[in-house]
């Protein structure tokens, strides 16, 4: 519903921005503030994306970021340091960040057309050099655009999609559904003491590394949607059968609000499905239930509720999503983040955010995109194309054929089977108590992963990141070699861990 407020909102903008044209003009000359529209600013962000697999505000120019900022809230996002990888806060870029809100603020209330404004909405980020302010004023964005102590730019509320796709998020869709369904027989095996194997486990040789490792002592993170309260298995009966001696914690940074200035967290529960789904396959207990279990069934679980679905675009998102990333980053207990969100192109405050976390150890892994009508044509999405993360995506059973709407490209590091010749997807826990679902893409193979690395890590406690990664790619398919479009293969979890 959000979103869909939102959308009006914006529209609401809009006629107001092409009611003004006669004010507007007086700020800077006529051609430097035509409006673009959102349809123009659209094709910019495409055509950039077909032709090199992203887009960056900062190649464009004042106009084309004035005009965005002008459909979504005048939010302004800045990144800022003394150099461009200044991304971490300290008392030199305290002093920076001072001195850019100063600028902001005095360029702002020079403009008469914006006096009697009650308040610039300003974001300060604790962890990375990242404000959020409002602007108006098109000189204003050119003055930081030459300023040396700016990183970027970016419009913080720009969304890349039409009206009718903002809407449609509303309901099931963009990863998001609650329908629990019967799993079929021949899509999995029990195991002791009454536990589901998946099928896809067998064939990453799941099952056979359990008697190596089950993940105990390492905490998997999973950014995502939330966790469903409804799901005992995920909450207090997390400890049941031969999962024991573990804990489950629950955050939430995600804000469910049309206005950007709005501060009210909306909790810790999921109300998407897709975050329960993927700390499931990561982490399910092993019990008597009768239901699917995890990857790693001994492995901690936190989980942050900082996205409404897998599609980061909202401001609220894109802002928790960066919370999220630092704060576990601050973790000394967190081994691995498991992301099974992303976007069309990158962010740039969520790209800090994984070099902040990247930088203290942990171990990300990220979906490497699974298509819906509005991204059939993207590659390898954020930020899973980013060097920092370990990108994932998945395959048809039994051969090197991506699933039906899986992207791949040469930035996936590892591939997992999770669409059957039938046409079922993973079981995995549904959101509600007692019951299950099929899930598919390139998120459950991510999830699949992250509990891989986490038996690799509670084998090898003492190892680092770089180690634990680099026996995981000794247990791809393909290693030594790498394929251009599914990275190191299949990963053989039992080679993993001996």
């Amino acid at each position: 519903m959000k979103k869909l407020l939102l959308t009006l909102a914006v529209a609401g903008a809009i006629v107001s921005c092409s009611t003004n044209d006669e004010t507007t003009d007086q700020i800077v000359p006529e051609q430097q503030t035509e409006l673009l529209s959102k349809s123009q600013i659209n094709n910019l962000i495409k055509e950039s994306l077909e032709s090199s697999g992203d887009f960056n505000w900062m190649d464009t120019n004042a106009q084309t970021i004035w005009s965005a900022i002008q459909h979504g809230d005048n939010l302004l996002t800045i990144g800022y340091g003394g150099d461009p990888g200044q991304f971490q806060r300290n008392a030199a870029s305290s002093n920076i960040k001072d001195n850019l809100i100063n600028l902001v603020r005095s360029m702002e209330s020079n403009d008469s057309t914006l006096s009697g404004r009650a308040t610039d909405n300003l974001y300060v980020d604790e962890n990375i050099n990242v404000i959020d302010i409002k602007v108006e004023n098109i000189a204003t964005i050119e003055a930081l655009l030459s300023n040396n102590t700016v990183r970027y730019l970016e419009p913080a509320s720009y969304t890349l999609d039409t009206n009718e796709g903002l809407a449609a998020r509303s309901g099931e869709g963009f990863g998001c559904g609650f329908r629990s369904q019967n799993i079929a027989s021949s899509d999995y095996r029990t195991v002791s003491p009454a536990a589901r194997v998946p099928w896809n486990f067998d064939i990453h040789n799941i099952p056979a590394a359990w008697n190596y490792s089950t993940g105990r002592g390492v905490t998997v993170a999973v950014i995502d949607s939330g966790l469903s309260p409804e799901q005992r298995l995920m909450n207090q009966n997390f400890n049941t059968g031969q999962s024991s001696g573990r804990t489950v914690q629950k955050f939430g940074t995600y804000i469910d609000s049309i206005w950007p200035w709005s501060n009210n967290y909306d909790g810790v529960n999921d109300k998407c499905g897709h975050g329960t789904n993927m700390a499931s396959v990561a982490t399910a207990p092993r019990n008597g239930n009768n239901l699917p279990v995890g990857v790693a069934y001994n492995a901690n679980l936190v989980t942050y509720r900082a996205v409404q679905n897998v599609l980061i675009d909202d401001y609220h998102e894109k802002r928790g999503v960066a919370e999220a990333l630092t704060a576990l980053g601050n973790r000394s207990d967190v081994k691995v983040i498991s992301m099974s969100i992303g976007s069309p192109f990158g962010i740039s405050r969520v790209r800090d955010a994984i070099k902040y976390a990247y930088n203290r150890g942990k171990m990300i892994i990220a979906a490497g995109g699974t298509s819906t009508s509005f991204t059939t044509w993207f590659g390898v999405i954020f930020p899973a194309n980013m060097n920092e993360t370990v990108a994932v995506t998945g395959l048809k059973e039994g051969r090197y054929v991506r699933c039906g709407n899986c992207h791949s490209g040469s930035k996936i590091d590892f591939t997992i089977e999770m669409e059957r010749n039938s046409g079922n997807f993973v079981p995995v826990l549904s959101s509600y108590n007692g019951a299950a679902r099929y899930v598919g893409g390139s998120s459950v193979a991510t999830a699949t992963t992250a509990g891989i690395a986490a038996l690799v890590w509670s084998k090898n406690p003492t190892w680092t990141r770089a180690q634990v990664l680099d026996k995981m790619k000794r247990a791809g398919e393909f290693y030594p070699n790498r394929n251009s479009n599914f990275g190191y293969g299949n990963i053989d979890a039992l080679k993993a861990v001996r």
